[in-house]
């Protein structure tokens, strides 16, 4: 049977839901069975090979979720599948499934003994390279991808070779591979009866002996605990995956999935198994950020950080969807402390740093492994050039300062590596959680341009803006993922008072919900003023039309109504108590009511598609 006829596995993220892991394992199940067969060391009998590829596949779902941090699907399966594989150096006795009586081997076929022999001369991650472009027809580079995930620690070089190997195969006449290696095809034959037998009257006496021995072992309570109740200890949990080191470089998805794992201490595997241990008995009352769900991971955590910071352990652990930092500082008492924070969805800035410790001196992150250059800035002062910040296997040095209530907190200015994107240089400002937020800024409508999208707020006009507004964001606390100030008005203010700046400030958290906040920002570089707020999607790239109002006295002590909208608005209603006006927008989008009464007043706008809009709030 030729393996390659079997139906590709689906793409994952397009639409439909993802199928879940043991769904994934089931109708995949003969493919990954055949991936772990030619994996594994081809100069082994072909019975333990066909026991051991059943194995390492009925293995392969995760402990909990059917999510493998970073990934999902089929990719996620794929890859725990080669992982193990990679990792079989032995035969344990005790390994399933159990086969008794019989012996298992593929059909046979004439050229099977020569592409054993060439399997047996390539390094088990060669072979892993081989399996999956001649099972899952990837190319070369996709297959690097497929091995980075796995752990492969050079996977260009594994998928490289194993192409050579297929393209061999396939150029002297094998257009399909043997049925010698279909491990879900089996023939079936007797074993050494005679031995089996004396086995057997062996095995009998000494499970006598070990039964008498072992109860009273499993009955005992854990050391020092005086329960029986299988809590997960740090020696039996299930050890953090970990990706390979050059993994972000080959991947076209980045975010903590890629980032590999780090620190002194990372090879410490009792640190590490407390705390996946505490993660896994995590529970209501864990310190829990905004967003985040106080309870164990939903699949097998990845390792991103374990060391030592200023005499305090620290461990940082991710499941995909949720950050989880353990750290055990003796010096300031109280024992090992475990808070977690809500990260699905990084990516290339969110999800560029995660603070690893604070103390008086400051705040010290875990920067991404694509970050080449880190700086500091006042946020208040954007004239001043930004710092460089000093960093070492990817964490910083402490970076001092705290902000007002409300207000964003210190501001990382950090460079990708031209490998992600040249000249890339992105704002994080710390909210006191885990992870910084992004700090991005959309400039005003310009009326012979589309509509401009988000921007990094790096640029001159953007740090102005940001100095005005940052007290005037939404919310500036944890669980906030973005921070966006979307200028989409400006306004020359009656009597050449100068040009008033119309601001909508958007919070996205991780847990995809979030609020805005309209504000207007003087024209003498003040701090802004926030004029409402609300939660909801308004300003989003889902609600992209808004008008807003405010009250201003000119410099002659006249009062005003001022209203702005934004770029799609066709007509505004304004009424107040001695004032009303119905008509078109003008182009500015902008009007000036004098001496519009003291009473309430209320705005309405109707976009040209004919969409009604009130002012936030």
């Amino acid at each position: 049977m030729d393996l390659r006829t079997l139906p590709r596995p689906r793409a994952v993220g397009g639409g439909g839901r993802p199928e879940s892991a043991e769904a994934v394992l089931v109708r995949h199940y003969r493919r990954l069975v055949g991936m772990a067969y030619l994996t594994l060391p081809a100069d082994r009998g072909r019975h333990a090979r066909v026991v051991a590829a059943h194995a390492v596949v009925q293995r392969a779902l995760p402990v909990a979720g059917g999510k493998v941090a970073g990934q999902q699907g089929y990719d996620a399966v794929r890859a725990r599948v080669l992982r193990g594989a990679l990792r079989r150096r032995r035969w344990p006795g005790a390994v399933f499934p159990r086969v008794w009586g019989v012996r298992l081997f593929t059909p046979p076929d004439d050229a099977d003994a020569e592409l054993d022999a060439r399997l047996a001369g390539l390094p088990a991650a060669a072979r892993a390279g081989f399996a999956v472009q001649a099972l899952d027809g990837l190319g070369r580079a996709e297959a690097a991808e497929a091995l980075a995930w796995a752990g492969v620690e050079e996977p260009a070089e594994a998928a490289r070779a194993g192409a050579e190997l297929l393209g061999s195969l396939d150029g002297a006449g094998w257009p399909e591979l043997p049925p010698g290696y279909d491990a879900c095809t089996v023939h079936l034959r007797p074993g050494d009866l005679l031995r089996r037998r004396r086995r057997a009257f062996t095995a009998a006496a000494v499970a006598v002996a070990l039964t008498a021995a072992v109860l009273p072992v499993l009955a005992s309570p854990h050391p020092g605990t005086g329960r029986s109740d299988g809590q997960p200890s740090a020696a039996r949990v299930v050890p953090p995956e970990r990706r390979a080191d050059g993994l972000w470089r080959a991947s076209a998805r980045l975010g903590l999935g890629v980032w590999p794992a780090r620190g002194g201490l990372r090879d410490d595997a009792a640190l590490v198994g407390r705390a996946v241990a505490a993660w896994q008995q995590a529970g209501p009352g864990t310190a829990a950020e905004p967003g985040s769900v106080p309870g164990p991971p939903v699949a097998v955590p990845q390792l991103l950080y374990a060391g030592r910071l200023d005499g305090a352990s620290v461990v940082l652990l991710t499941d995909g969807r949720t950050l989880a930092r353990y750290g055990d500082d003796p010096a300031a008492g109280g024992g090992p402390v475990l808070a977690l924070a809500a990260a699905g969805e990084s990516d290339v800035t969110a999800g560029a740093a995660v603070v690893l410790r604070r103390d008086g001196r400051g705040a010290r992150y875990l920067l991404a492994p694509w970050v080449a250059a880190a700086a500091t800035r006042r946020l208040d002062r954007p004239e001043e050039a930004e710092r460089p910040l000093a960093f070492a296997d990817g964490v910083t040095d402490p970076v001092p300062g705290t902000a007002a209530p409300g207000c964003p907190g210190p501001v990382l200015q950090l460079r990708s590596d031209p490998v992600v994107a040249e000249q890339h240089a992105f704002l994080l400002a710390d909210l006191g959680g885990l992870a910084p937020a992004h700090l991005t800024y959309t400039p005003p409508p310009d009326a012979a341009a589309p509509a401009r999208p988000p921007r990094e707020a790096v640029g001159a006009q953007a740090l102005r803006r940001w100095a005005a507004g940052a007290c005037a964001v939404p919310e500036a606390g944890p669980g906030v993922r973005q921070l966006n100030l979307w200028e989409f008005a400006d306004q020359k203010l009656p009597q050449n008072a100068g040009e008033l700046a119309w601001a909508c400030l958007r919070a996205d958290r991780w847990d995809g919900s979030g609020s805005a906040a309209a504000a207007v920002l003087p024209p003498d570089g003040g701090r802004a003023e926030r004029l409402a707020r609300a939660d909801g999607r308004a300003c989003s790239r889902y609600e992209q039309d808004t008008v807003a109002q405010y009250r201003w006295r000119a410099p002659n002590g006249t009062p005003y109504l001022l209203v702005a909208a934004s770029r799609r608005v066709a007509r505004l209603t304004v009424t107040a108590p001695a004032r009303r006006v119905d008509q078109a927008v003008p182009p500015t989008r902008t009007l000036a009511l004098d001496n519009p009464g003291g009473g309430p007043s209320t705005v309405e706008a109707v976009t040209a598609s004919g969409t009604r809009l009130r002012p936030i709030g």
